[in-house]
């Protein structure tokens, strides 16, 4: 197995067969078809498309970008994306983890993540397509009816026909239950929308025969807010009974965004029922538009995830390759001169602090992932706990990746000094690309709400915490005796921190404080992302350390340091190790001063008010 400037292939196998173990998922029915075989087979042929295919034509797409045209009122996307895309569909990526029976393949979504990791590093922007499209798809198997599913679900899995998610709306932003979009009931069944949706990722592109939207609207005399707001299904073009295409629906490209990265991606406005003729069906029940709409959510929250991991990741990797490569200064330890610049103290704590983030953030949504799929498969209690650690994650994941990934990319472009901040190297595209992944799907504020409120606060029992924390517990207990304990310490004493931590803020409910609980939501949402990268750091190690055991019978002096050079295996073991320790006993001593910020007390933000910010729009 070789590495690609993309993902280092050999931490997706280990996190996916020797953490997660993901390959006994066969002995439940719904995986039973399954087995490590076609797991790695199919993680190589995704490797191959990505390195081969897609990151070639990501820097072309990143230039000729996607366009619209406001004659014809279309988009067109690059044309390296459409072999691609085609590549893509033809070997069976599209409908990787949907439903058998509608084409899919069916498999595990920790697997179906680890792929779209590769090619989240080969082309964020190019992945967008296939993620809407496909929580498009599942909304419609999840909550539409029989017609529904027969008319769009096989042509969506297979990649023929594209989707969307239309939430957005001029003036609305996050406030989704501000929306105006009207629906009207006829007497057939079906709805006249009208309305304005914006920020429209895949919105329209020449890519797909059909485009399946479905659209947030109130159905005329529902009540206002999100209690109020319906979901529909509204096709771009209109399906024939026998399966081909009608007639244009009154669904129109106004025009598209032009945006400081993810060029390639069609990011549109769309009007809907200019001519009194955008016809939608209803998807599920009147008035549970935001209920159904939630599940695309929080798919698109880890698709951002993994956009950001891979993304990050593209940037590690390259900046690892360049500082092996390229020469400057003398050699800070013989004095030699010239030196690599790998051979740098600064250089190397650059590599490996991206080393150790990239590593949590692929484990941490890759569990994420994995225990979605225990939720599926499992009974009872264990069912219960392993939806209740997806919705803890999910906000950590996405919120956490991609505040990180800006950060990566950044000290990516530290690496490569100037040239890093040039066009001709790839790494500053790669930040231009990440930079909307804290912003799109739910800003990280946001996420941090949803957190702070939702898994915490507004939960007398904090099931969803207790869950994680037991996580955690259970991972320390495998630790001790392998482990070196000032590592076990930090992470057992992280834990009780954050129990301190959290009493604290339901003090603050109690007293009805929530404008500090929300001042600090954020700050919060930081520190449990770096207490989860620490369980995920305290994990590998434990591993690591029995694996490099095994390989070298030590784990230091001179034995183990010649037997890295030598030994493929034991270098990575070792490396999973360093960047652990690395982790565990530098980066994590940041965390208590987050713990300090939260309880601080401080009223600042609380007390600002319009007024003591400088600067006024021009009158």
């Amino acid at each position: 197995m070789s590495l690609n400037p993309l993902i280092d292939s050999r931490d997706v196998r280990f996190v996916l067969f020797e953490v997660l173990e993901a390959d006994k998922l066969s002995q439940y029915e719904k995986f039973s078809a399954f087995d490590r075989d076609t797991y790695e087979a199919t993680l190589d042929l995704a490797e191959e498309l990505a390195v081969e295919q897609l990151y070639p034509a990501n820097a072309e797409a990143d230039k000729t970008e996607a366009k619209y045209d406001p004659q014809t009122k279309t988009v067109t996307i690059p044309e390296g994306y459409k072999s691609a895309m085609n590549l893509y569909r033809e070997a069976g990526f599209s409908g990787l983890g949907n439903n058998p029976e509608w084409g899919g393949t069916g498999m595990p979504e920790v697997i179906c993540r680890a792929i779209m990791d590769y090619f989240s590093a080969a082309a964020v922007a190019f992945i967008t397509y296939d993620t809407l499209k496909g929580g498009a798809s599942r909304l419609i198997e999840n909550f539409g009816s029989e017609e529904l599913k027969k008319t769009y679900l096989e042509k969506m899995v297979s990649g023929q026909w594209g989707g969307t998610m239309c939430l957005t709306e001029p003036g609305a932003g996050s406030d989704v239950g501000a929306l105006k979009t009207k629906a009207v009931k006829q007497p057939d069944g079906t709805y006249l929308l009208t309305g304005q949706k914006i920020f429209i990722t895949a919105g329209d592109n020449d890519m797909y025969e059909n485009i399946i939207h479905p659209v947030l609207a109130r159905i005329e005399g529902d009540p206002p807010g999100t209690p109020g707001i319906s979901i529909f299904i509204v096709p771009k073009y209109h399906v024939n009974p026998d399966g081909s295409l009608g007639e244009r629906n009154d669904i129109i490209t106004s025009g598209i965004e032009h945006k400081m990265g993810i060029k390639g991606s069609a990011t549109c406005s769309l009007s809907l029922g200019d001519n009194g003729k955008c016809v939608g069906w209803l998807l599920g029940q009147e008035r549970q538009g935001m209920k159904i709409m939630f599940q695309m959510m929080n798919e698109a929250r880890l698709d951002v995830a993994n956009q950001a991991s891979g993304c990050s990741s593209a940037a590690y990797m390259h900046s690892v390759t360049y500082a092996k490569n390229r020469i400057q200064g003398s050699d800070p330890a013989t004095k030699g001169s010239p030196a690599l610049i790998i051979k740098h103290p600064d250089v190397k704590r650059m590599l490996l602090w991206m080393k150790a983030q990239v590593e949590a953030m692929r484990m941490l949504t890759l569990v994420a992932a994995y225990s979605r799929d225990l939720s599926h498969v499992e009974q009872g209690e264990k069912a219960k706990e392993a939806q209740a650690l997806v919705d803890f994650l999910i906000p950590l994941c996405k919120a956490g990746n991609s505040d990180l990934a800006w950060l990566i990319t950044s000290e990516a472009m530290n690496v490569y000094g100037g040239y890093g901040y040039c066009s001709e190297y790839p790494v500053e595209q790669f930040a231009r690309d990440c930079k909307i992944l804290s912003i799109y799907e739910g800003t990280n504020g946001i996420q941090s709400l949803t957190l702070t409120m939702r898994n915490l606060l507004m939960n007398p029992e904090m099931f969803n915490y207790s869950v994680f924390k037991k996580r955690i517990a259970e991972t320390i207990e495998k630790a001790e005796g392998i482990v070196d304990e000032r590592y076990v310490a930090a992470v057992r004493d992280g834990v009780a921190q954050m129990d301190a931590t959290v009493k604290k803020l339901a003090e603050l409910r109690d007293q009805k404080k929530m404008l500090d609980i929300l001042a600090i939501a954020t700050p919060l949402q930081n520190a449990m992302r770096i207490l989860a990268h620490a369980w995920m750091h305290l994990w590998s190690l434990t591993i690591s350390v029995l694996k490099l055991k095994e390989i070298a019978g030590d784990i230091a002096g001179e034995k183990v340091t010649s037997m890295v050079k030598d030994n493929a295996e034991a270098a990575y073991y070792y490396g999973r190790i360093l960047s652990a320790r690395f982790y565990l006993g530098s980066e994590f001593k940041h965390y208590p001063g987050y713990l300090d910020y939260i309880t601080s007390g401080e009223q600042a933000v609380v007390e600002a008010f319009d007024e003591i910010f400088t600067g006024a729009l021009p009158q």
